[in-house]
């Protein structure tokens, strides 16, 4: 990526930039200070960065202790590298300019922003003389952060010397002057020496290692640098220093996020309550706190967040934190030991409520004989060793190996507590059990459950050791709820403890998960292997349908699998590199990746049989945990674990110039999706579907009288047939409102799950079914995630009525949606 690349971009169409020039110093671990006002809608913050330099100016794999840790343990409370116990005193390492940091002022009082210190692109700060001064033409070095709408206060270096406890890594052999302190010129190498044993510390020493952190992050400045901002980029430098060697190993950045920040979604939930998550939007985390956003720049985290006392912090760390309270706020404190791309840092804080069961449910492992021969707890294959830098690592650990069902816990706004108890809560040991059997060891040692506003943007994200559910899976039964939870459980193992190294392939990450969800979710259910094969082939005619429109309304450009081809994974020197139609916010609400990645992978599995394919995948789990890859590490072991397809004519190359590279569908695949017509569950829904064309016709005569004898009986259907049923009937092109009518009260279509009641809006739309608008207008209010679909078919039928609905709806609420839907509606009808 050239130096201009900053310059030629457009925000709102082009290409998401990565600019954090990783390749010359990684940031190994983040010590996060946040706290959160909700009166301002902004997260007043401090975060300490610990670095290590890459000796060869290039992008490398690093590494930290000497291996996988077989022997670690939870860590006990007890155990615990804890917060300061007085905010006030962890900022007072900022200077005056900071004083906006002074809690006093976060709860219910009016704050100024500090914004004289957020520079333009060609100004510099000089953070010594509180002065802007133009950066020199010199060769000093500049360390180049991933950085979105923060009002950056102060960037200084952290005096690790001065640290609490810290003279135990301060060697003895260092020279010092006579009043026993070290001269300038040797203070920053014994400040680098101190870094470089900490960054060392092995695996098992990691409690250790994050107390260091923790220390050092309350150490006094030791100089301010220069820095500068702009759109995408914060950009720090210490003049006379030329090479990341000679940089400093830790930084202290003090800055302030803005309500309007991508990052962040500051709404309220169903309750009315006040709340704050993080967006998982195309910029990710880069508006809520300076980061390296490039894959590779994996890294550790400790936070401490301040929140109003009796609101719930959740976050993606590896315990279960509980608020330490002090005055009108309230202290949480969470960390993680497993190195993560700094996209996957999570955090809601709101006033939700826990959702307990009525009673304990103990998860059994069931198998279903499609699954039997990966139900062990144990790997097939014993690796001696794991291929992912050293961490405290689940997958060398017993106890971790044996645990079929994580602790977890569920939370929701308390007027959708009662419905998180008698849906959700229920499914998720099941479905957490059903995962663990088919691909074994869990990689994260708990998890929340969150149901979040109706304003989120999808049915689900997954992040460690968090998932966000949007309400509209407890809509219906357990169907769409039950498959919504495998889903994002799926990502736990493809997603993120196995990430794509290169985000445009987003298939690692969606079509694995769309293709285990039904696996999962036929073992939750305790399918026999001919009904589990059933509800696949079901599930894959509907996905196959939504696929076809999907490829006849996208950009080709936007279907292709591995967009940059032979370049995927290939980034700059610098380690900076972009996402392909990142910024496109019609590509938040395209699923050809989750379809056409699923059918791929169907397709694998049809060569080799499921058995073996699932075999195969737990085999993948444990060499590949803890690692990014590319498309081409999946296929180069596929083939390797199943040679004789070579013989069969299948190869990579054949392989990337039908599925990956190309736009569409290979037409032998296409040919084979004649079989799903064929299915069982599939062919009753047509036999139902002719008894409601045959309905329909004899309404549409006009006979005036009707005898009891000439109603026709209607079979019941399960979710997905329904679905089917409906999407079957929206081709028949005029539907009586009579039909209609007893269409929705044969099926109660209105309190099935969203799913259903989706495609039953587009028949309403459709026919201008005009009693059944106000189905429509709760579907467009509740279910925001799904509602994008409806507003163009609304606007495309040019009906009066119509129109007036949708900007109705869009004027009331248009305030709390999401960005990016915000953004694609707007166009379809403004």
């Amino acid at each position: 990526m050239n130096e201009n690349t900053e310059s030629t971009l457009d925000p709102n169409e082009d290409d998401l930039p990565l600019m954090a020039n990783a390749g010359y110093m990684l940031v190994r671990h983040y010590v996060l200070d946040l706290t959160v006002n909700f009166d301002r809608k902004v997260i007043n913050s401090t975060i300490v960065l610990f670095l290590e330099a890459n000796q060869e100016h290039k992008k490398a794999p690093h590494s930290v202790g000497t291996g996988c840790c077989p022997s670690s343990q939870a860590l006990s409370e007890t155990e615990q590298p804890g917060p300061s116990c007085n905010p006030i005193a962890r900022a007072a390492a900022c200077s005056s300019v900071d004083k906006i940091c002074n809690l006093s002022e976060h709860i219910g009082n009016s704050v100024t922003t500090v914004n004289s210190c957020n520079h333009s692109n060609k100004e510099w700060a000089s953070g010594i003389s509180g002065t802007r001064e133009h950066c020199s033409d010199g060769a000093d070095f500049e360390l180049v952060l991933d950085c979105c709408d923060l009002v950056v206060n102060k960037v200084e270096e952290v005096n690790v010397i001065a640290a609490a406890g810290i003279e135990k890594l301060i060697r003895v052999d260092m020279p010092k002057s006579e009043n026993g302190i070290y001269s300038q010129r040797l203070q920053s190498d014994v400040q680098r020496n101190v870094v470089e044993d900490i960054l060392g510390l092995a695996a098992e020493c990691w409690q250790e290692q994050h107390h260091y952190y923790l220390q050092c992050s309350q150490a006094p400045g030791c100089g301010e640098l220069q820095f500068q901002t702009d759109m995408w980029s914060l950009k720090i430098k210490k003049p006379g220093v030329q090479t990341p060697q000679d940089f400093p190993r830790v930084l202290r950045i003090c800055y302030e996020t803005k309500p309007e920040g991508g990052s962040v979604r500051w709404t309220k939930d169903q309750s009315g309550r006040p709340c704050v998550y993080t967006a998982g939007s195309p910029i990710n985390n880069r508006a809520l706190f300076p980061c390296q956003e490039p894959p590779e720049a994996m890294a550790t985290w400790q936070a401490s967040v301040w929140a109003p006392k009796g609101s719930l912090v959740l976050m993606s760390g590896e315990n279960c934190a509980e608020p330490n309270h002090n005055g009108a706020l309230s202290n949480w404190f969470y960390y993680v030991t497993m190195l993560m791309p700094a996209s996957t840092f999570t955090i809601a804080v709101g006033y939700w409520v826990e959702v307990k069961p009525e009673c304990t449910f103990r998860p059994q492992i069931h198998s279903t004989s499609s699954s039997s021969s990966t139900s062990t707890n144990t790997s097939s294959v014993s690796l001696p060793s794991c291929g992912h830098p050293a961490y405290p690592c689940r997958f060398q650990n017993t106890t971790a190996q044996a645990q079929d069902c994580i602790p977890f816990r569920v939370f929701a706004p308390d007027c959708l507590k009662l419905r998180s108890q008698e849906i959700l809560f229920p499914l998720v040991a099941r479905c957490l059990a059903a995962a663990h059997c088919v691909l074994g060891t869990h990689p994260f040692s708990r998890v929340d459950v969150l149901m979040v506003p109706a304003s989120f943007s999808s049915l689900g994200m997954a992040s460690p050791h968090i998932i966000f559910l949007s309400q509209s899976v407890l809509s219906g039964e357990k169907h769409l709820c039950g498959v919504r939870l495998c889903h994002e459980i799926a990502h736990a193992w493809f997603g993120l403890a196995i990430g794509a190294r290169d985000w445009t392939e987003e298939w690692i990450s969606e079509g694995f998960a769309t293709y285990l969800e039904d696996v999962f979710w036929a073992n939750a259910q305790k399918l026999s292997e001919e009904a589990a094969k059933e509800q696949q082939q079901l599930k894959s005619m509907l996905r196959w349908r939504r696929l076809q429109d999907e490829l006849q309304n996208s950009e080709e450009e936007l279907q292709v699998l591995r967009p940059n081809k032979e370049s995927t994974g290939e980034v700059s020197d610098s380690g900076a590199t972009i996402v392909k139609h990142g910024l496109n916010p019609g590509k938040t609400f395209m699923q050809v990746h989750y379809l056409k990645g699923y059918f791929f992978l169907h397709y694998l599995e049809n060569r080799v049989g499921q058995k073996a394919f699932l075999k195969f995948f737990r085999l993948f789990v444990e060499r590949f945990h803890g690692q990014l890859i590319l498309s081409q590490d999946f296929l180069h072991m596929f083939m390797a674990n199943f040679s004789e397809l070579r013989s069969q004519g299948l190869s990579m190359e054949a392989i990337y110039q039908n599925w990956l590279d190309v736009a569409g569908l290979p037409k032998p695949f296409v040919d084979d999706t004649l079989k799903w017509t064929e299915n069982r569950l599939v062919c009753e829904v047509q036999d139902e579907v002719a008894k409601w064309t045959k309905f329909n016709k004899k309404d549409r005569k006009g006979t005036s009288k009707r005898k009891r004898n000439d109603m026709v009986t209607f079979k019941e259907l399960l979710p997905d047939q329904l679905v089917l049923l409906l999407e079957l009937l929206f081709a028949v092109k005029s539907l009586s409102s009579r039909t209609l009518h007893w269409l929705q009260k044969h099926y109660c279509l209105r309190e099935q799950d969203a799913e259903v009641r989706h495609r039953w809006c587009e028949l309403v739309i459709k026919h201008k079914h005009t009693v059944a608008y106000g189905d429509l207008i709760n579907f467009l209010e509740q279910d925001q995630a799904m509602g994008v679909y409806l507003y163009g078919e609304l606007m495309v039928n040019e009906d009066a009525k119509q129109q007036q609905l949708v900007h109705r709806c869009f004027t009331k609420l248009q305030e709390e949606m999401d960005p990016s839907l915000q953004k694609v509606v707007a166009e379809m009808i403004l």
